[in-house]
């Protein structure tokens, strides 16, 4: 046998080894890499997506796989030009992540006329699957409904039954502050007042008084990221808790808490759909994320992995990357990964898993770094969610 003969012996073999087939994929990573948001998104989310491609074995299931990312600014303008960008010139096949409702809600529209793929995770309004549903995008994470029926209705129940809110004035807020005004009242408690803060917002002393004036006994925070960490901040500088007044956080995450300090943060009642220590599935790939990262992962970057690797299993099921092709087939396919468990892609692009309600720790109760949160109920994915059927979507028969 010579050397030629070995060589293309070898060929076949490699042939007949890989995959019957091979799809080019270019995923997108459109998020704040600079601003309020970039901790909980940021290049952590850009890390959570090469994990995923990795853990999947993308490459040695013939799926070839190129990841780029950049910074939308949190405004809706700069996202959109980046987004037709990328569908129009770079042949980026799905974008994922974009936190800031008004950002999302501008790539939502542009990747349904341009029929590409969008995997929301950091945005959330929930409208997204709601009257501005599109069969081009998923909603992964969390969203406004699911917040505020999660501490909304858990703060009125124990006594919270007046509110006002400091409602960040964009999408985001306006979504957030609507939908927990709805639980609020339905479940008995009454909104006293509201006042809009500029988005983004350092200097919130202007509003809490307002909010303290106002007599209400639950001051509502319709913000997110470095807006509510000022917030709390603030409230707490000028006594506002002290005086018996309690804070709602609506968006709260694990990075704002390590950013407030137990101390300042200690008894917030928060809703997530993900935390580093819920199991050993979620501690194994935190510790892995941390080792790349240096910090534990937010729920919108656990969130990010878990909706490429679902991707990924349709692109795989289909052996094409066709837009309506692997969006029917996410929503066939039921979602199962040790960060979220068991669930589902709706009809209306809602992805559905649990929901916990969590009570930040008092210091002397936490046991080590990132020791955060102490689970005080469990909302099972069915129920976790808006119905389908009052969503308003026109994908829902």
């Amino acid at each position: 046998m010579n050397m030629k003969t070995i060589l293309l012996g070898s060929i076949a073999a490699a042939v007949f080894a890989a995959p019957a087939y091979a799809v080019d994929v270019k995923i997108g990573v459109l998020n704040d890499r600079s601003g309020i948001y970039a901790d909980l998104a940021g290049e952590g989310s850009v890390i959570a997506t090469r994990m995923a491609v990795e853990d999947f074995d993308a490459a040695g299931k013939g799926i070839n796989v190129e990841i780029v990312s950049a910074d939308h600014q949190n405004r809706p303008d700069v996202g959109s030009t980046i987004a037709r960008q990328w569908y129009d010139q770079e042949n980026v096949d799905v974008i994922v992540d974009v936190p800031t409702s008004s950002v999302a809600l501008a790539v939502h529209d542009i990747t349904r006329e341009l029929d590409k793929v969008f995997l929301n995770s950091g945005a959330a309004t929930s409208d997204l699957t709601g009257s501005a549903c599109s069969p081009n995008t998923i909603h992964w994470t969390y969203d406004t409904w699911q917040l505020a029926d999660g501490t909304g209705r858990a703060v009125v129940e124990n006594g919270g039954d007046t509110w006002f809110f400091l409602t960040a004035d964009y999408a985001f807020g306006h979504a957030l502050e609507r939908d927990t005004s709805a639980v609020v009242e339905a479940s008995g408690g009454t909104v006293v007042g509201t006042v809009r803060t500029p988005f983004p917002g350092t200097d919130f002393s202007s509003f809490l008084l307002q909010a303290q004036s106002s007599g209400a006994k639950v001051i509502g925070l319709a913000n997110a990221g470095g807006d509510t960490v000022n917030s709390i901040k603030q409230a707490s500088e000028f006594g506002i808790t002290q005086a018996g007044q309690s804070l709602a956080g609506l968006l709260v995450f694990v990075n704002d808490i390590h950013a407030l300090g137990l101390q300042t943060a200690q008894g917030l009642l928060l809703t997530e759909s993900f935390y580093w220590d819920l199991n050993d599935g979620t501690r194994e790939w935190s510790a892995r994320f941390e080792e790349q990262t240096g910090n534990k992962p937010s729920m919108v970057q656990a969130g990010v992995y878990s909706s490429v690797l679902h991707y990924l299993k349709a692109v795989e099921a289909l052996g094409d990357k066709g837009s309506q092709e692997v969006i029917a087939k996410m929503k066939e396919l039921p979602t199962d990964d040790p960060l979220f468990g068991q669930g589902e892609v709706r009809a209306d692009g809602r992805k559905t898993h649990d929901s916990y309600l969590f009570r930040v720790k008092t210091p002397e109760e936490s046991e080590g770094p990132w020791d955060y949160y102490e689970t005080v109920s469990t909302t099972p994915a069915a129920q976790a969610f808006r119905p389908l059927e009052e969503g308003g979507c026109s994908l829902v028969e």
